[in-house]
């Protein structure tokens, strides 16, 4: 079983099963941005300074689903410029290798779009809050490489990244960029149920071990899942030595 981002309020890690294929983003212009758009050229110039290459991002992920594409990634980037772009070279691969290890984790090695038990689709919708479930009760499954889920989740995303996620969560699965602008949303700004985001644990030197605690700790971490936690560690400390740096300290939680 393998286990995915708790939700804010504190759901149970939930099971998965036969990938799905996602739609493939349409023809044209790059994902999630027009031609001529400022993002899109920031996004080109991000990339370009970009420490994982589309070549090791392949390494790392040989069988992954197509909707994944290296593309989708380095036009996400500009949404959260300080990310795996902050402190020294060995930091930024640190970083990027610690993202890239538990977004693995979480889908399969990039195989997973959509969280495969339909069972839990209706119970993401959180009626208590004012702006309900607009997209409808079974709407706001786990979408993305980091699993996005609940209503509150797609609207906290969707707000900080300038997109209606509420009201279009099947965003999250048709168009690469934003997935992955999701999972860098939660990574460079949520603590889930740590005590700092993923990407302040590891620009600061807290380690890999705290990016685990702020992803699924409360499932994973003080004993709980040893063999998901280990799974996570063997990913990033493979990946870091794609990347050609060493893995520091504080692996564990």
């Amino acid at each position: 079983m393998r286990s995915r981002i708790a939700a804010l309020i504190g759901a149970a890690t939930l099971a998965a099963g036969v990938a799905v294929l996602a739609p493939a983003a349409p023809a044209g212009a790059a994902p999630g941005c027009a031609p001529t758009a400022v993002t899109c050229t920031k996004a080109a110039t991000k990339a370009e300074g970009f420490v994982v290459s589309e070549a090791q991002f392949n390494q790392m992920f040989p069988n992954r689903n197509a909707f994944y594409t290296y593309q989708g990634l380095t036009d996400a980037l500009s949404a959260y410029p300080e990310f795996a772009n902050t402190g020294s070279d060995t930091v930024k691969r640190q970083e990027a290798a610690a993202f890239l290890a538990n977004v693995s984790h979480e889908t399969g090695g990039l195989v997973y779009v959509v969280e495969q038990n339909t069972g839990n689709y209706p119970h993401y919708c959180d009626a208590t809050q004012p702006y309900g479930c607009p997209a409808g009760q079974a709407a706001y499954y786990g979408r993305g490489p980091i699993q996005l889920s609940w209503n509150f989740n797609y609207k906290a995303a969707g707000d900080a990244l300038g997109i209606d996620l509420l009201n279009n969560p099947s965003l999250v699965e048709q168009d690469p960029a934003v997935a992955w602008k999701t999972a860098l949303w939660y990574w460079n700004t949520q603590k889930g149920p740590g005590t700092m985001t993923p990407h302040d644990a590891m620009v600061n030197g807290a380690g890999f071990g705290e990016t685990i605690r702020a992803i699924n700790g409360s499932i994973e971490c003080n004993g709980g899942n040893p063999g998901q936690v280990q799974s996570r560690i063997d990913s990033y400390q493979s990946f870091v030595q794609i990347l050609g740096t060493e893995p520091g300290g504080n692996l564990s939680c």
